[in-house]
């Protein structure tokens, strides 16, 4: 399939911008432009509550988010720990802000969004370190922010389903149970360089080689073994992980690794759900309001979820 009209608009405009490469800029440059993305949340989907708070992590206080759906009350309902995407390197609550919102609102879940500690400051393994603190905290502290501890999934996009997935395994091997997985185009093998989408989709598509390499190398310590699961949650033993939905974009340098991804899953007898969105390109997902891909992800996330909460 060709490239898709609004995918097409979305290129057009980061062209008519003149967006510099993110490989050419410095990480606070590529932090300020992100930062752009952040919601216009006059058009947000309308939701309980939301409230910021700090909880203990791995390196002091770790910020999160907590998205509460409408008419939730006091109930205790299903928890979906977001982490969000931006190559380990960028991104904030705030950049996410609009996606966990509508999330909220589809799947009638808490959601609660992680603000891990960032490379380069604090390469890997920070931030899944942070997000597994996180995870847990929330497992221990249910009932303080209003969730079922025995229904509790894991979702993030690019970056972020990375780390949902590394948490998964994580939370495999000593708690809490993850209910389910929901990966969004997730990066899950920096060692293969050879599949085509990493090749065939090098530029042109937002997302390109040249920048996943700058994000690896900020993210990356020096001394670090790639084939770690922890970086490369693909190069493991999969076997009893909980269901996975995994979506990628036709046009995306990590498409096959989504792909390679849920094919492994699925070998290791993981219940798991794979969708391309054809004609769609790297970060569709967080283009509320705008995209109509990006809806229909979070409501078949959402239709997933539910089935298994």
């Amino acid at each position: 399939m060709t490239l898709h009209p609004q995918a097409a608009i979305l290129i057009d405009l980061a062209e008519q911008a003149h967006l510099p490469p993110l490989d050419t800029l410095g990480v606070d440059e590529a932090r300020a432009l992100y930062d752009l993305r952040a919601a216009d949340l006059e058009a947000a989907p309308v939701i309980g509550e939301v409230h910021d708070r700090t909880i203990p992590g791995p390196g002091g206080d770790l910020a999160i988010r907590v998205y509460r759906p409408a008419n939730a009350g006091d109930s205790a309902t299903p928890c979906l720990m977001f982490f969000h995407g931006g190559g380990w390197v960028i991104g904030t609550l705030d950049t996410h802000d609009l996606v966990c919102r509508a999330l909220t609102q589809a799947t009638n879940a808490t959601v609660v969004a992680v603000d891990y500690r960032l490379a380069p400051e604090h390469r890997f393994p920070a931030a899944p370190d942070d997000c597994t603190a996180a995870t847990k905290w929330v497992a221990a502290n249910a009932a303080e922010i209003g969730v079922d501890a025995n229904r509790i999934a894991v979702c993030g996009d690019s970056a972020g389903g990375n780390l949902a997935a590394v948490v998964t395994q994580d939370c495999a091997v000593d708690g809490p149970p993850i209910a389910a997985q929901a990966l969004v185009y997730p990066a899950t093998d920096m060692v293969d360089e050879s599949r085509p989408s990493l090749i065939d989709n090098a530029e042109g598509y937002l997302l390109t080689a040249e920048a996943m390499l700058w994000f690896y190398n900020h993210y990356v310590p020096s001394d670090a073994v790639r084939a770690d699961p922890r970086l490369s949650p693909l190069l493991t033993d999969l076997a009893g992980l909980p269901p996975a939905l995994v979506l990628t974009a036709q046009y995306d340098p990590l498409r096959d690794q989504g792909k390679a991804y849920a094919d492994a899953l699925e070998e290791a007898g993981v219940d798991v759900e794979y969708n391309m969105y054809d004609g769609q390109v790297h970060t569709f997902f967080t283009q509320v309001g705008f995209m109509d891909a990006s809806l229909d992800a979070v409501n078949r996330i959402a239709e997933f979820l539910t089935a298994r909460w």
